[in-house]
C-alpha cells in the first residue's frame, strides 16, 4: 500500500507548446456543433475494468454501459469537461495544463494497473473559459496548471473514448460539498453543451465502503436509488430542490456517509448543467450487493 499517488507523464501526447497555440474556437467550433447531453456515470472501483475479479464478470455490465456511450451521442464531442469525485479543492479549480499527467490515486491494486495510459490532451483555452463562466456566476474559481487527471477521469474515459483523442479538462468539486453550489456551477457552464462540449459527472450513486458486499445494504441502496431516480426524472425545479436536499432522502447517509458524499456531488453539477432538460436513468445494476445507476440529461 503506497502513501502517495503515483504520477505518470503523458509523454506521447501532443507537445504543450503546440497545444497551447490552439484557440478555443479551433477546439470547439460552435458553428458545427450539436448540443450534447449531460451524463452522470459510475466509474467503478479503482481500476476495476482492467483487472481480474471474483466473480469474473462482476464489472461487465458497467463496462459495457460505458463503452456504448460514445455511439449514442449526437456527434463526437469537441471537448470533455469531467467532474470527478476524486478532486476536491477549497474553491472550484480547473485543470489548465496542455498535457496533464495521470494521477494514480488508488491504492493496493496489481502493479499493471499503475502502468495504464490515457494520453488525452488538456485545453488551456477551454479551462480559462470555464473559470470565466464560473466567476461570472458569482462563484470563485481558478485554473490549476499542475493538477493531473485522476482515476475518476481516465478509468471511465478509457472505455468511453479509448483513443484518447478528445481534449479534456477536469473541474474540481468544492470541498464543502455544498449541493446548491454544485448545481449552480453546473448551471454556469451549461452553455458549453451547445458548443459540442460533453459535461460528465463521474462518481457513484452508492458509495459507502462498508456497505459494498454486505447484503444488509442491498434494500437500503435500492430504496435510495428509487428516490434518486424519481428526483432526477422530475421537472428541473423539483429535481434541483430534491437533489440539494438529498440528505433527507431515505437511507441517505447509509448510502453516502455524512461528510463523504463526494461521489454523489458530481450528479449535482450534471443536474445544474442540464438546466431545463429532464433526466432519465440509463444504466442500473446490482454490483457488490448494492444498486448502482447512471443518469443522462438531454
Amino acid at each position: 500500500m503506497t502513501e502517495r499517488p503515483y504520477i505518470m507523464t503523458n509523454a506521447t501526447s501532443q507537445p504543450a507548446s503546440a497545444q497551447q497555440s490552439q484557440t478555443l474556437a479551433q477546439v470547439r467550433q460552435p458553428q458545427q456543433a450539436h448540443r450534447q447531453p449531460v451524463l452522470f456515470i459510475p466509474h467503478g472501483a479503482g481500476p476495476c475494468f482492467f483487472m481480474d475479479w471474483e466473480p469474473a464478470h462482476m464489472w461487465d455490465g458497467m463496462s459495457q454501459y460505458l463503452r456504448n456511450i460514445a455511439e449514442q451521442l449526437p456527434q463526437r464531442p469537441t471537448a470533455i469537461v469531467m467532474v470527478s469525485a476524486h478532486w476536491m479543492a477549497p474553491q472550484f479549480h480547473v485543470t489548465s495544463h496542455a498535457n496533464p499527467d495521470l494521477v494514480f490515486d488508488y491504492y493496493g491494486f496489481p502493479p499493471h494497473t499503475y502502468e495504464l495510459t490515457y494520453p488525452a490532451v488538456g485545453q488551456p483555452a477551454l479551462a480559462q473559459h470555464l473559470v470565466q463562466l464560473i466567476n461570472g456566476a458569482g462563484l470563485a474559481a481558478e485554473v490549476d496548471g499542475d493538477r493531473g487527471f485522476d482515476h475518476g477521469m481516465f478509468i471511465p474515459l478509457k472505455l468511453m473514448f479509448p483513443d484518447a483523442d478528445i481534449p479534456v479538462v477536469q473541474l474540481s468539486l468544492r470541498n464543502d460539498l455544498d449541493p446548491a453550489a454544485h448545481v449552480a456551477v453546473g448551471q454556469a457552464i451549461a452553455d458549453l453543451r451547445d458548443e459540442g462540449v460533453l459535461i460528465v459527472g463521474s462518481g457513484m450513486s452508492f458509495h459507502n465502503m462498508r456497505g459494498y458486499g454486505d447484503s444488509r445494504f442491498t434494500p437500503l441502496s435500492e430504496i435510495f436509488d428509487d428516490w434518486l431516480t424519481e428526483a432526477v426524472e422530475a421537472d428541473a425545479e423539483t429535481r434541483n430542490d430534491h437533489l440539494t436536499s438529498w440528505a433527507k432522502a431515505p437511507h441517505a447517509y447509509a448510502c453516502h456517509p455524512a461528510g463523504k458524499e463526494e461521489h454523489l456531488i458530481p450528479l449535482m453539477v450534471a443536474a445544474g448543467a442540464a438546466r431545463s432538460d429532464v433526466g432519465r436513468k440509463v444504466y442500473s445494476e446490482q454490483v457488490l450487493k448494492t444498486r448502482l445507476s447512471g443518469f443522462q440529461f438531454g
